[in-house]
């Protein structure tokens, strides 16, 4: 299954394989640059199926750090455009975008929120600081919340007009969309606070504002977390019900991580450790899902697969280690997979 097409709209994935968006901090006014042209365009050449392109801010206060990527004006999107523009020209390579809002764990560096002066005041839903050392976050008006669902709007047509094939919308680890989501960082009491409908009414409208700018040639797929790892946050149950949600609202694949809300909760990481929160989404909800989390060989891709977990394998440190692991990964397994004609001389045959 790992070396067989998937089709989400009228995109068809050559293979399973995806390159899970991984923050560089290498941007200056959040441009794309020659480091992103080459770390994105070697992925491609490497045979994988799905290209991600990191989480980009919807705008500045968007961004986690000073460096991290940014579309929200037409210069950014031209620049990424460029990158779309090889992926598509020369390999079978997909390539999408992870729009996202880093809300109140914006203005850091090394994991550390830097000054006003330097960084900037950063927003949620509710005055409350992921760190208890962290200055307080501004709450948005309800009024400012409808204009981030704008920015989210705004932000995937340029990226439909880039050329992106896939849209993700950044929905876990504890940024703004996450904040919304879990009742232990949501105490409004407006339309978006209170009941699970209200917390997690930001994303659907969301969904729907960015589904305005989609048609049947770009898919929107929203990564959240499973689980925040806190007693009375958001759980994997809440997760299924917004799964099944989510496809009601033309979402077309759940990409299944976890945590990230709560400062020190308690996680055991291990070799595929959230794999069983894609497989209980996919199978309850009856959604695709995408499975992520130290997930570092074909073989442990395939076995997820062919057990029904999931329907695409998300990897992230390996694919950094090694940009050529899916086109390798055919050669092991014996399945057909892109490899630059320019380096036939290279394949092993099967």
């Amino acid at each position: 299954m790992l070396y067989t097409p998937i089709q989400f709209r009228n995109i068809e994935l050559k293979n399973r394989w995806v390159m899970s968006p991984m923050c560089m901090y290498s941007c200056e006014n959040g441009l794309a640059n020659d480091f992103h042209f080459v770390h994105y365009g070697s992925r491609a050449q490497g045979g994988t199926g799905l290209i991600m392109v990191e989480a980009t801010g919807v705008e500045p206060k968007g961004r986690i750090t000073n460096h991290c990527m940014g579309i929200w004006n037409d210069e950014q999107a031209q620049e990424l455009q460029r990158i779309v523009d090889f992926v598509h020209a020369h390999s079978e390579s997909k390539i999408g975008i992870q729009l996202a809002h880093a809300g109140r764990k914006g203005s850091t560096w090394n994991n550390k929120q830097i000054s006003v002066e330097e960084g900037w005041e950063t927003i949620a839903p509710s005055s409350i600081p992921y760190h208890p050392a962290e200055r307080i976050p501004h709450a948005l008006s309800t009024d400012e919340v409808k204009e981030q669902i704008l920015n989210f709007k705004k932000a995937a047509g340029r990226a439909v007009k880039a050329g992106f094939d896939i849209i993700e919308i950044h929905a876990a680890h504890g940024y703004l969309i996450h904040q919304f989501l879990s009742p232990l960082s949501n105490i409004r009491t407006d339309e978006y606070g209170g009941s699970f409908e209200n917390r997690i009414r930001f994303l659907i409208e969301i969904v729907d504002a960015v589904n305005e700018e989609l048609n049947e040639n770009t898919a929107l797929f929203v990564r959240i977390s499973g689980t925040e790892y806190a007693e009375n946050g958001w759980d994997l149950e809440s997760s299924v019900t917004l799964a099944k949600i989510l496809k009601e609202h033309a979402v077309d694949l759940v990409d299944v991580s976890s945590g990230g809300n709560i400062h020190g909760a308690k996680i055991s990481v291990f070799d595929g450790y959230q794999v069983p929160f894609s497989s209980q989404v996919k199978n309850e909800a009856s959604v695709k899902t995408g499975a992520v989390g130290l997930i570092t060989t074909a073989e442990q891709a395939e076995e997820i697969l062919q057990n029904g977990e999931a329907d695409l394998i998300f990897v992230a440190r390996e694919i950094l280690r090694n940009p050529y692991l899916a086109v390798q990964g055919s050669f092991e397994m014996k399945e057909n997979c892109f490899f630059p004609h320019q380096y036939t001389r290279a394949k092993i045959s099967s």
